[in-house]
Protein backbone atom coordinates (compact mmCIF):
# COMPACT_ATOMS: atom_id res chain seq x y z
CA UNK A 1 0.00 0.00 0.00
CA UNK A 2 2.81 2.41 0.87
CA UNK A 3 4.60 1.61 -2.38
CA UNK A 4 1.34 2.13 -4.31
CA UNK A 5 0.85 5.54 -2.74
CA UNK A 6 4.40 6.53 -3.68
CA UNK A 7 3.84 5.51 -7.30
CA UNK A 8 0.50 7.29 -7.38
CA UNK A 9 2.03 10.41 -5.91
CA UNK A 10 4.88 10.44 -8.44
CA UNK A 11 2.47 9.88 -11.31
CA UNK A 12 0.21 12.63 -10.03
CA UNK A 13 3.08 15.12 -9.93
CA UNK A 14 4.12 14.15 -13.48
CA UNK A 15 0.55 14.60 -14.74
CA UNK A 16 0.44 18.02 -13.08
CA UNK A 17 3.65 19.09 -14.87
CA UNK A 18 2.33 17.86 -18.25
CA UNK A 19 -0.98 19.64 -17.71
CA UNK A 20 0.95 22.81 -16.88
CA UNK A 21 2.92 22.47 -20.14
CA UNK A 22 -0.30 21.93 -22.10
CA UNK A 23 -1.98 24.96 -20.50
CA UNK A 24 0.90 27.32 -21.22
CA UNK A 25 1.11 26.09 -24.81
CA UNK A 26 -2.66 26.40 -25.29
CA UNK A 27 -2.61 29.90 -23.84
CA UNK A 28 0.16 30.93 -26.26
CA UNK A 29 -1.65 29.37 -29.25
CA UNK A 30 -5.03 30.91 -28.60
CA UNK A 31 -3.93 34.21 -27.11
CA UNK A 32 -0.97 34.88 -29.37
CA UNK A 33 1.31 37.84 -28.96
CA UNK A 34 4.71 38.28 -27.44
CA UNK A 35 3.69 38.00 -23.77
CA UNK A 36 1.89 34.68 -24.04
CA UNK A 37 4.69 33.04 -26.07
CA UNK A 38 7.28 34.52 -23.72
CA UNK A 39 5.51 32.87 -20.76
CA UNK A 40 5.50 29.54 -22.63
CA UNK A 41 9.20 29.64 -23.58
CA UNK A 42 10.21 30.74 -20.08
CA UNK A 43 8.26 27.89 -18.47
CA UNK A 44 9.60 25.21 -20.86
CA UNK A 45 13.09 24.86 -19.21
CA UNK A 46 11.54 24.49 -15.76
CA UNK A 47 8.97 21.99 -16.97
CA UNK A 48 11.61 20.08 -18.93
CA UNK A 49 13.86 19.88 -15.86
CA UNK A 50 10.94 18.59 -13.79
CA UNK A 51 10.25 15.87 -16.36
CA UNK A 52 13.90 14.81 -16.52
CA UNK A 53 14.17 14.81 -12.71
CA UNK A 54 11.18 12.51 -12.44
CA UNK A 55 13.05 9.94 -14.55
CA UNK A 56 16.40 10.38 -12.78
CA UNK A 57 17.08 7.17 -10.74
CA UNK A 58 18.11 8.12 -7.20
CA UNK A 59 18.41 4.44 -6.35
CA UNK A 60 21.64 4.31 -8.38
CA UNK A 61 23.34 6.63 -5.91
CA UNK A 62 25.79 5.04 -3.48
CA UNK A 63 26.62 6.24 -0.01
CA UNK A 64 29.43 5.63 2.46
CA UNK A 65 29.69 6.60 6.12
CA UNK A 66 32.98 7.18 7.93
CA UNK A 67 32.72 7.33 11.72
CA UNK A 68 35.27 9.64 13.35
CA UNK A 69 34.50 8.54 16.92
CA UNK A 70 34.46 4.70 16.84
CA UNK A 71 34.31 4.37 20.65
CA UNK A 72 31.71 6.63 22.19
CA UNK A 73 30.70 7.00 25.82
CA UNK A 74 27.32 8.07 27.09
CA UNK A 75 26.95 11.84 27.09
CA UNK A 76 29.86 12.36 24.69
CA UNK A 77 29.69 13.46 21.06
CA UNK A 78 29.45 11.31 17.96
CA UNK A 79 30.86 12.47 14.62
CA UNK A 80 30.62 10.99 11.13
CA UNK A 81 30.95 11.96 7.48
CA UNK A 82 28.46 10.77 4.86
CA UNK A 83 29.63 10.69 1.25
CA UNK A 84 27.24 10.21 -1.70
CA UNK A 85 28.59 9.13 -5.09
CA UNK A 86 26.88 8.88 -8.48
CA UNK A 87 27.90 7.90 -11.99
CA UNK A 88 25.82 10.34 -14.06
CA UNK A 89 26.27 14.08 -13.25
CA UNK A 90 22.64 15.16 -13.56
CA UNK A 91 22.22 18.64 -12.04
CA UNK A 92 20.59 18.39 -8.62
CA UNK A 93 19.25 21.49 -6.93
CA UNK A 94 17.77 21.47 -3.44
CA UNK A 95 18.93 18.17 -1.97
CA UNK A 96 18.39 17.15 1.64
CA UNK A 97 20.47 14.41 3.28
CA UNK A 98 19.03 12.85 6.43
CA UNK A 99 20.53 10.12 8.61
CA UNK A 100 18.08 7.35 9.46
CA UNK A 101 18.26 5.50 12.80
CA UNK A 102 16.14 2.91 14.57
CA UNK A 103 16.56 4.14 18.13
CA UNK A 104 13.88 6.58 19.29
CA UNK A 105 16.28 8.18 21.77
CA UNK A 106 18.86 8.75 19.05
CA UNK A 107 16.24 10.29 16.75
CA UNK A 108 15.55 12.90 19.40
CA UNK A 109 19.26 13.78 19.57
CA UNK A 110 19.43 13.95 15.76
CA UNK A 111 16.46 16.29 15.39
CA UNK A 112 18.68 19.36 14.91
CA UNK A 113 21.86 17.90 13.42
CA UNK A 114 20.64 14.87 11.47
CA UNK A 115 19.60 16.81 8.33
CA UNK A 116 21.58 18.89 5.85
CA UNK A 117 20.54 20.91 2.80
CA UNK A 118 23.00 20.80 -0.12
CA UNK A 119 23.20 22.09 -3.69
CA UNK A 120 25.20 19.35 -5.44
CA UNK A 121 24.84 20.72 -8.97
CA UNK A 122 26.83 18.58 -11.41
CA UNK A 123 29.18 17.12 -8.79
CA UNK A 124 29.59 13.36 -8.93
CA UNK A 125 30.51 13.22 -5.24
CA UNK A 126 29.31 15.30 -2.31
CA UNK A 127 29.68 14.80 1.43
CA UNK A 128 28.27 15.96 4.73
CA UNK A 129 29.88 15.90 8.19
CA UNK A 130 27.67 16.01 11.26
CA UNK A 131 27.98 15.71 15.04
CA UNK A 132 25.55 14.47 17.66
CA UNK A 133 26.13 15.71 21.19
CA UNK A 134 25.30 13.78 24.36
CA UNK A 135 24.85 10.37 22.78
CA UNK A 136 22.47 8.08 24.70
CA UNK A 137 23.85 4.77 25.97
CA UNK A 138 22.97 1.67 23.98
CA UNK A 139 23.39 -0.04 20.64
CA UNK A 140 22.09 2.22 17.89
CA UNK A 141 21.64 1.04 14.31
CA UNK A 142 22.09 3.60 11.54
CA UNK A 143 20.01 2.29 8.64
CA UNK A 144 21.28 4.61 5.94
CA UNK A 145 20.91 8.07 4.44
CA UNK A 146 17.72 9.43 2.90
CA UNK A 147 18.25 11.63 -0.15
CA UNK A 148 15.37 13.96 -1.01
CA UNK A 149 15.52 16.36 -3.95
CA UNK A 150 13.11 18.62 -5.80
CA UNK A 151 12.90 20.89 -8.82
CA UNK A 152 12.86 24.69 -8.79
CA UNK A 153 9.27 25.08 -7.60
CA UNK A 154 8.68 21.76 -5.83
CA UNK A 155 6.49 20.40 -8.58
CA UNK A 156 8.44 17.11 -8.58
CA UNK A 157 9.92 15.64 -5.42
CA UNK A 158 11.95 12.45 -5.16
CA UNK A 159 13.02 10.58 -2.06
CA UNK A 160 15.24 7.52 -1.76
CA UNK A 161 16.82 5.64 1.14
CA UNK A 162 20.44 4.75 0.42
CA UNK A 163 21.24 1.76 2.66
CA UNK A 164 24.38 2.03 4.79
CA UNK A 165 23.61 -0.10 7.83
CA UNK A 166 26.05 0.36 10.69
CA UNK A 167 25.88 -0.26 14.43
CA UNK A 168 27.12 2.35 16.88
CA UNK A 169 27.77 1.09 20.39
CA UNK A 170 27.68 3.77 23.08
CA UNK A 171 29.36 2.59 26.26
CA UNK A 172 28.33 3.84 29.71
CA UNK A 173 30.28 6.74 31.11
CA UNK A 174 32.71 5.91 33.93
CA UNK A 175 34.03 7.86 36.89
CA UNK A 176 37.48 7.41 38.42
CA UNK A 177 36.93 5.64 41.72
CA UNK A 178 39.27 4.93 44.62
CA UNK A 179 38.69 1.19 45.00
CA UNK A 180 39.43 -0.27 48.42
CA UNK A 181 38.27 -3.77 49.40
CA UNK A 182 35.52 -3.90 51.99
CA UNK A 183 36.85 -7.16 53.39
CA UNK A 184 39.60 -9.72 52.81
CA UNK A 185 39.46 -13.50 52.97
CA UNK A 186 42.21 -16.05 53.56
CA UNK A 187 42.28 -19.75 54.12
CA UNK A 188 42.12 -19.25 57.91
CA UNK A 189 39.10 -16.95 57.93
CA UNK A 190 37.98 -13.42 57.17
CA UNK A 191 39.64 -10.23 58.37
CA UNK A 192 39.46 -6.58 57.38
CA UNK A 193 42.33 -5.23 55.32
CA UNK A 194 42.81 -2.19 53.08
CA UNK A 195 45.00 -4.01 50.53
CA UNK A 196 44.06 -6.01 47.50
CA UNK A 197 47.04 -8.37 47.56
CA UNK A 198 48.97 -9.74 50.53
CA UNK A 199 52.04 -11.92 50.85
CA UNK A 200 51.58 -15.55 51.78
CA UNK A 201 54.74 -15.97 53.90
CA UNK A 202 54.22 -19.71 54.30
CA UNK A 203 55.26 -20.42 50.71
CA UNK A 204 58.44 -19.04 49.12
CA UNK A 205 58.54 -19.07 45.34
CA UNK A 206 62.12 -17.78 44.84
CA UNK A 207 64.69 -15.24 45.94
CA UNK A 208 65.57 -11.74 44.76
CA UNK A 209 67.95 -8.89 45.65
CA UNK A 210 67.40 -7.25 49.02
CA UNK A 211 65.46 -3.98 48.97
CA UNK A 212 65.21 -1.41 51.79
CA UNK A 213 62.12 -2.11 53.84
CA UNK A 214 62.24 -5.90 53.53
CA UNK A 215 61.74 -7.72 56.80
CA UNK A 216 64.68 -9.42 58.46
CA UNK A 217 62.71 -12.67 58.61
CA UNK A 218 62.52 -12.64 54.80
CA UNK A 219 66.32 -12.69 54.31
CA UNK A 220 67.62 -15.87 52.70
CA UNK A 221 70.54 -16.59 55.09
CA UNK A 222 71.84 -19.63 53.22
CA UNK A 223 72.33 -17.56 50.08
CA UNK A 224 74.01 -14.79 52.12
CA UNK A 225 76.45 -17.28 53.69
CA UNK A 226 77.36 -18.61 50.26
CA UNK A 227 77.64 -15.39 48.22
CA UNK A 228 77.97 -12.68 50.92
CA UNK A 229 75.13 -10.85 49.12
CA UNK A 230 71.87 -9.93 50.83
CA UNK A 231 69.01 -11.78 49.14
CA UNK A 232 65.33 -11.83 50.10
CA UNK A 233 62.76 -14.59 49.80
CA UNK A 234 60.10 -13.98 47.15
CA UNK A 235 56.59 -15.04 48.20
CA UNK A 236 53.47 -15.73 46.20
CA UNK A 237 50.86 -13.01 46.05
CA UNK A 238 47.53 -14.24 47.24
CA UNK A 239 44.18 -12.72 46.54
CA UNK A 240 42.94 -10.95 49.63
CA UNK A 241 39.56 -9.99 48.25
CA UNK A 242 36.89 -12.17 46.68
CA UNK A 243 34.37 -9.59 45.49
CA UNK A 244 30.94 -10.41 44.10
CA UNK A 245 29.02 -7.61 42.36
CA UNK A 246 25.25 -8.01 42.10
CA UNK A 247 23.30 -5.67 39.81
CA UNK A 248 19.53 -5.22 40.22
CA UNK A 249 18.00 -4.39 36.83
CA UNK A 250 14.53 -3.64 38.14
CA UNK A 251 12.86 -0.65 36.43
CA UNK A 252 14.08 2.56 38.04
CA UNK A 253 14.32 6.26 37.22
CA UNK A 254 17.99 6.15 38.17
CA UNK A 255 18.86 3.12 36.04
CA UNK A 256 21.22 5.01 33.71
CA UNK A 257 23.13 6.29 36.74
CA UNK A 258 23.19 2.74 38.09
CA UNK A 259 24.76 1.45 34.87
CA UNK A 260 27.45 4.14 35.11
CA UNK A 261 28.15 3.10 38.70
CA UNK A 262 28.50 -0.57 37.76
CA UNK A 263 30.86 0.30 34.90
CA UNK A 264 32.92 2.52 37.20
CA UNK A 265 33.22 -0.22 39.83
CA UNK A 266 34.33 -2.84 37.32
CA UNK A 267 36.86 -0.49 35.74
CA UNK A 268 38.33 0.53 39.10
CA UNK A 269 38.60 -3.09 40.33
CA UNK A 270 40.51 -4.16 37.20
CA UNK A 271 42.70 -1.06 37.38
CA UNK A 272 43.58 -2.03 40.97
CA UNK A 273 44.75 -5.47 39.76
CA UNK A 274 41.95 -7.18 41.65
CA UNK A 275 39.21 -9.49 40.40
CA UNK A 276 35.43 -9.48 40.65
CA UNK A 277 32.52 -11.74 39.76
CA UNK A 278 29.56 -9.89 38.28
CA UNK A 279 25.92 -10.99 38.12
CA UNK A 280 23.50 -8.83 36.13
CA UNK A 281 20.03 -9.83 37.29
CA UNK A 282 17.53 -9.12 34.53
CA UNK A 283 15.70 -10.70 31.62
CA UNK A 284 17.83 -12.46 30.64
CA UNK A 285 20.43 -12.65 33.36
CA UNK A 286 24.13 -12.31 32.58
CA UNK A 287 26.92 -13.74 34.68
CA UNK A 288 30.64 -13.01 34.44
CA UNK A 289 32.42 -15.42 36.83
CA UNK A 290 35.77 -13.62 36.63
CA UNK A 291 36.62 -10.10 35.53
CA UNK A 292 40.32 -9.48 36.00
CA UNK A 293 41.90 -8.67 32.63
CA UNK A 294 41.15 -5.88 30.17
CA UNK A 295 39.63 -8.37 27.75
CA UNK A 296 37.20 -9.65 30.39
CA UNK A 297 36.39 -6.07 31.35
CA UNK A 298 35.56 -5.17 27.74
CA UNK A 299 33.08 -8.06 27.55
CA UNK A 300 31.34 -6.77 30.65
CA UNK A 301 31.29 -3.19 29.34
CA UNK A 302 29.81 -4.47 26.07
CA UNK A 303 27.01 -6.01 28.10
CA UNK A 304 26.50 -2.76 30.02
CA UNK A 305 26.32 -0.79 26.79
CA UNK A 306 23.20 -2.71 25.71
CA UNK A 307 21.59 -3.62 29.03
CA UNK A 308 18.10 -2.40 29.94
CA UNK A 309 16.03 -2.26 33.14
CA UNK A 310 14.00 -5.28 32.13
CA UNK A 311 13.66 -7.33 35.32
CA UNK A 312 9.94 -8.12 35.48
CA UNK A 313 9.93 -9.91 38.85
CA UNK A 314 11.23 -9.06 42.34
CA UNK A 315 14.96 -9.66 42.36
CA UNK A 316 14.80 -11.86 45.46
CA UNK A 317 12.70 -14.32 43.42
CA UNK A 318 15.31 -14.48 40.67
CA UNK A 319 18.76 -14.69 42.27
CA UNK A 320 18.10 -17.19 45.07
CA UNK A 321 19.81 -20.14 43.39
CA UNK A 322 22.69 -17.96 42.20
CA UNK A 323 23.37 -16.66 45.69
CA UNK A 324 23.48 -20.18 47.11
CA UNK A 325 26.44 -20.93 44.85
CA UNK A 326 28.34 -17.78 45.86
CA UNK A 327 31.45 -18.54 47.93
CA UNK A 328 32.81 -15.07 48.64
CA UNK A 329 33.34 -12.99 51.72
CA UNK A 330 32.45 -9.58 50.21
CA UNK A 331 29.36 -8.69 48.21
CA UNK A 332 28.42 -5.35 46.64
CA UNK A 333 24.73 -5.04 45.83
CA UNK A 334 23.76 -2.17 43.52
CA UNK A 335 20.07 -1.33 43.28
CA UNK A 336 17.63 1.51 42.81
CA UNK A 337 15.51 0.38 45.76
CA UNK A 338 16.57 -1.76 48.71
CA UNK A 339 13.94 -4.14 50.12
CA UNK A 340 13.84 -6.19 53.31
CA UNK A 341 13.11 -9.31 51.29
CA UNK A 342 16.36 -8.93 49.38
CA UNK A 343 18.33 -8.34 52.58
CA UNK A 344 16.93 -11.56 54.02
CA UNK A 345 17.63 -13.41 50.76
CA UNK A 346 21.29 -12.39 50.81
CA UNK A 347 21.71 -13.22 54.50
CA UNK A 348 20.02 -16.59 54.11
CA UNK A 349 21.78 -17.82 50.96
CA UNK A 350 25.33 -16.43 51.08
CA UNK A 351 26.70 -18.48 53.96
CA UNK A 352 30.32 -17.32 53.68
CA UNK A 353 29.47 -13.63 53.64
CA UNK A 354 31.35 -11.38 56.04
CA UNK A 355 30.93 -7.97 54.38
CA UNK A 356 28.00 -6.66 52.33
CA UNK A 357 27.83 -3.18 50.86
CA UNK A 358 24.46 -2.02 49.51
CA UNK A 359 24.72 0.92 47.12
CA UNK A 360 21.29 2.49 46.61
CA UNK A 361 21.42 4.71 43.53
CA UNK A 362 19.57 8.01 43.49
CA UNK A 363 19.36 10.86 41.01
CA UNK A 364 20.77 14.22 42.00
CA UNK A 365 18.33 15.93 44.35
CA UNK A 366 16.17 12.84 44.84
CA UNK A 367 15.30 12.37 48.51
CA UNK A 368 14.98 9.13 50.47
CA UNK A 369 11.44 8.23 51.46
CA UNK A 370 10.60 7.19 55.06
CA UNK A 371 9.84 3.67 53.83
CA UNK A 372 13.25 3.43 52.15
CA UNK A 373 14.95 4.71 55.31
CA UNK A 374 13.28 1.95 57.34
CA UNK A 375 14.58 -0.65 54.89
CA UNK A 376 18.07 0.84 55.13
CA UNK A 377 17.99 0.69 58.92
CA UNK A 378 16.81 -2.91 58.75
CA UNK A 379 19.76 -3.80 56.51
CA UNK A 380 22.19 -2.08 58.88
CA UNK A 381 20.75 -4.04 61.76
CA UNK A 382 21.70 -7.21 59.86
CA UNK A 383 25.30 -6.02 59.58
CA UNK A 384 25.12 -4.58 56.06
CA UNK A 385 26.75 -1.31 55.02
CA UNK A 386 24.15 0.86 53.25
CA UNK A 387 25.03 3.94 51.26
CA UNK A 388 22.74 6.16 49.20
CA UNK A 389 24.87 7.17 46.26
CA UNK A 390 24.63 9.52 43.32
CA UNK A 391 26.98 10.72 40.56
CA UNK A 392 28.43 13.34 42.87
CA UNK A 393 29.94 10.79 45.28
CA UNK A 394 30.80 7.83 43.03
CA UNK A 395 34.52 8.40 43.50
CA UNK A 396 34.44 7.92 47.27
CA UNK A 397 31.93 5.05 47.47
CA UNK A 398 34.35 2.42 48.78
CA UNK A 399 36.34 4.76 50.98
CA UNK A 400 33.24 5.95 52.82
CA UNK A 401 31.95 2.39 52.99
CA UNK A 402 35.10 1.34 54.82
CA UNK A 403 34.62 4.13 57.35
CA UNK A 404 30.96 3.39 57.96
Amino acid sequence: MKRFKQILGSSGRMIFVLILLFLTFSFAMFQGGFVSWFIFYVSVPFILYSVLLSFYPLRNLRTERVVHTPRVRSGHRFSATVTVRRAFPFPLLYTVLEEQAQSARLKVRMADTGRQLLLPGFRREFSWTYEIGEMPRGEHVLEGVTVETADFFGWVRKRQLLPARQSVLVYPNTVDMMYRPIGSSFDQGSIAAPFTLVKDTTMASGIRDYQPGDRVSWIHWKSFARTQTMRTKEFEDRQSQDLFLLDDRSPSKSFEIQVELIASILTSVVASHASVAYLSAGTPRAFFPLIQSDEQLQRALYHLAKVQDDLDRPIEAVVGQDLKQVRVSSLVYVTGSLSREMVDEIRRNVTSLSQCLCLVVREAGQSVTPEDEKNHQYARSKGFHVKVIGPENFASAFMEANRS
